[in-house]
């Protein structure tokens, strides 16, 4: 706090002006400028009862008494300033100071018709003093409209109304605090400007909502904040703000008054998102743990760096892991305490956006983890917030998450539902995120989610969905696809759904309206794909269906296939880890699954690290294994290669339509063999669009043999429309580390029918090995 000049004395010149009688004209008499003396000047102390409810800090208008108020004699001034020496009106024709009531309080009466227009407050403390606008003297800063939306659970910029924001308001600069707090029986704003007693900074209630609110003058950037809450049985609690846009750096966690000053530069990325929908449209995703891609670096130095990476591996997209700061590093963001706001951990909210639009001027799309399934339960966030259950729902077997110690949120609530809808618009509009992938769905739909008999009540249809959560995601989709043209919302959910990504009006066999989503993580292609590259080649043969079974389903949802973080840690090693044999044999398996990943009907997602055959499990505090890509390392050239094959995996892909355009449409693919169970192969050809954009319809062939010997003269039936096909790529080219078992010249397609088709190919097989080719 900043002490100010104490204003000068009054002349004597302007001592004699203000003893002049008042003029019988035709406007209102001045008032006396002279200083007066307490002892000759009457006071309107604080009533008793309202004096102890604001100590007590339990006072709901403290508006009503505290300020300046029209009374019989004059005008009343209160004000609440513990350990003031002295406190003094001071305007443009006036000073007058306040009688000391005690415990802080000041009070006088001065013979005025009206409030002086723009009067402050000049307070004398033992070693300060500071001169600032009366924080009660102001109309509430919050406009009936937003209070109404509020009401209603329908504020879709939920965070323009509630949170802390700098503003000028009625001529005075400062911050208004706004919270909502229906269970409080009082709240105050405490924080570095009032050295974190907030005694004299009691907030108003605003009717029924349940918000409360105060326009502290004086207060900007960058000052720390907490409201202290009185619960209803009379305790205190000191709480970090739900809707604070920047915080502290963990493990502090106080609040942190915020305005954005960045400039996008991002209109071009903006206004060519929405050009095509995202499931017609080449998508492969990079997935990031931003503390620990490239540890110590802060958002703007990401910014230098992660751009050019991704762009130069050729993915269309990042992904984060959750930005929304949380207090345990260690839960790699999934357990948030604050959810408007980024992590400072990397810099402050507008770093951020700068990393984002850095990317985005590179041409990369922006993803990122949200987390709308439980929150932990720090007494300093938002587990039972103002003393009673709030953000959780009130029925203890419905709050508690059996599986991470943390609560649910009460979906059912209109203010809770409207907090997070609002919060998936915010990261959208005010950050320029292009889709949320959203964590642990099939948590929040089914109310017997890792819960046994007993331990959950059924819906009012006596079924195991949870429709609250049903519907708040419907209402997140519709929104967020309404407000951000382009934005993609990715569900991660693992169970068989029916209809996460269907139109939330259209409804579906079980008597449900789609969930809205654009695209679903296909935890079932991941589980059964992995599961049979595990396997010894020899063993293959008995799971050669966990391979094919995918196909049965692939149309039923819009799908991602996800190689994630989840797959690499805690034991499940990495992906070139997870592959039997001998080095050679891991890193030719790992090249042929991704060659396979990338074929297969869908998006793609990839974990870093993988894109260069990691050898060890991702941890948070060291991330990944660069040392691996150091020319002086003597595997350098093999890990190189797998990253040089992802370059071009994505390359083919973006050039090649039929890999991307008809992921959702059943005719965009076509088995040529998927029953080689004993021969580890399977070949099918993806269709493009013969009418779309920049592409003349000609089919892909994908093969991955699996097993680790050379086939020679392996026919497969192929289309007989074209005269020869070409490889476009080989994930056994010795440029990859593989051994260089190609078809190097054109393949001429042979008249002899095979696989149900009127002509063939014979190829060579390459060993461990995906194989493309298109016809020439």
């Amino acid at each position: 706090m900043t002490p100010r000049p104490q204003p000068r004395k009054p002349s004597d010149e302007a001592s004699k002006k203000g003893k002049r009688k008042p003029e019988p004209a035709r406007r209102t008499p001045e008032p006396p400028r002279q200083k007066q003396r307490r002892s000759g000047r009457s006071t309107s102390p604080v009533p008793q009862a309202d004096r102890a409810r604001l100590l007590g800090g339990t006072h709901h208008d403290p508006h009503g008494v505290l300020g300046a108020h029209v009374v019989r004699e004059g005008i009343a001034f209160r004000a609440l300033r513990p350990y003031a020496r002295s406190v003094t009106v001071v305007a443009k024709d006036l000073r007058a100071e306040l009688q000391d009531d005690g415990e802080g309080f000041f009070s006088a009466v001065l013979p005025l018709r009206e409030v002086p227009e723009d009067y402050r407050l000049h307070i004398t403390y033992e070693d300060a003093e500071l001169e600032i606008h009366d924080a009660y003297r102001f109309l509430p800063a919050l406009g009936e409209f937003d209070l109404h939306l509020i009401g209603e659970g329908r504020h879709e910029q939920l965070w323009h109304a509630l949170g802390s924001h700098p503003m000028v308001h009625e001529g005075a600069t400062g911050t208004r605090f706004t919270v909502w707090a229906p269970n409080a029986l009082g709240v105050r704003v405490v924080g570095s400007f009032n050295f974190w007693d907030g005694t004299g900074f009691p907030l108003r209630s605003l009717g029924g909502t349940g918000v409360w609110e105060l326009f502290v003058p004086s207060v900007g950037e960058g000052e720390l904040y907490k409201y202290e809450i009185t619960r209803p049985d009379g305790s205190k609690t000191l709480r970090a703000d739900p809707l604070a846009r920047r915080t502290e750096t963990p493990p502090a966690n106080s609040s942190v008054v915020h305005e954005s000053h960045h400039e996008w530069h991002d209109e071009e990325w903006l206004t060519r998102r929405a050009e095509l929908p995202v499931h017609q449209s080449p998508f492969s995703v990079y997935e990031v743990h931003l503390a620990s891609w490239r540890p110590g670096l802060t958002y703007r130095q990401l910014a230098e760096q992660l751009p050019a990476y991704i762009a130069d591996l050729g993915f269309t997209h990042v992904e984060l892991m959750p930005v929304a700061e949380h207090p345990f590093g260690g839960s790699w963001g999934y357990q948030v305490t604050g959810f408007y706001a980024p992590t400072a951990r990397l810099g402050t909210p507008d770093d951020f956006k700068y990393l984002v639009d850095a990317l985005h001027r590179a041409g990369i799309g922006v993803l990122m983890d949200w987390v709308p399934a439980h929150f932990p339960r720090d007494d300093w966030a938002l587990a039972e917030f103002d003393g009673r259950t709030l953000y959780e729902h009130e029925d203890p077997n419905r709050a508690a998450h059996p599986d991470w110690g943390t609560l649910e949120f009460d979906y059912g609530r209109k203010e809770v539902r409207n907090f997070l809808v609002a919060n998936a618009t915010y990261w959208c509009e005010e950050f320029h995120i292009d889709g949320l992938r959203v964590d642990a769905v099939a948590s929040m739909l089914y109310l017997d989610y890792s819960r046994e008999d007993g331990e959950w009540s059924p819906n009012v249809h006596g079924g195991r969905e949870n429709l609250d959560a049903v519907a708040f995601l419907q209402e997140m989709n519709a929104t967020v696809y309404r407000r951000a043209p382009g934005v993609v919302t990715i569900a991660e959910e693992s169970t068989a759904w029916d209809g996460v990504t269907r139109a939330t009006h259209h409804e579906g066999p079980g008597g449900f309206g789609g969930l809205g989503f654009g695209l679903k993580w296909n935890m079932g292609w991941m589980h059964d794909s992995l599961d049979y590259v595990s396997k010894e080649p020899v063993h293959r043969k008995f799971h050669h269906n966990e391979m094919t079974f995918s196909m049965v389903y692939a149309y039923s949802e819009n799908y991602v296939l996800p190689i994630s973080h989840d797959e690499v840690v805690h034991g499940k090693r990495s992906l070139v880890s997870k592959m039997p044999g001998d080095w050679w044999q891991q890193r030719a398996n790992h090249r042929a699954y991704l060659g396979f990943m990338w074929a297969h009907p869908g998006k793609q997602l990839l974990f870093m690290g993988q894109e260069f055959a990691q050898g060890a499990e991702w941890a948070e505090g060291h991330g990944p294994d660069w040392w691996l890509l150091d020319p002086a390392y003597g595997a350098e050239a093999e890990h190189r290669g797998v990253r040089d094959l992802v370059r071009d995996l994505n390359t083919v892909y973006r050039r090649e339509p039929s890999l991307w355009q008809r992921d959702t449409d059943p005719g965009g693919f076509a088995w040529v063999e998927g029953d080689a169970a004993e021969d580890n192969v399977f070949a099918f050809l993806r269709y493009g669009d013969a009418d779309g954009k920049d592409t003349d319809g000609a089919p892909l062939l994908a093969i991955s043999h699996f097993s680790p010997v050379v086939r020679h003269e392996y026919r497969l039936g192929v289309p007989g429309d074209f005269t020869a096909w070409r490889e476009v790529l080989n994930t056994d080219a010795a440029r990859y580390g593989g051994g260089d078992v190609t078809n190097p010249d054109p393949v001429k397609t042979e008249p002899v029918a095979s696989h149900g088709r009127p002509a063939s190919l014979r190829l060579t097989l390459p060993p461990l090995a995906t194989v493309w080719l298109r016809p020439v």
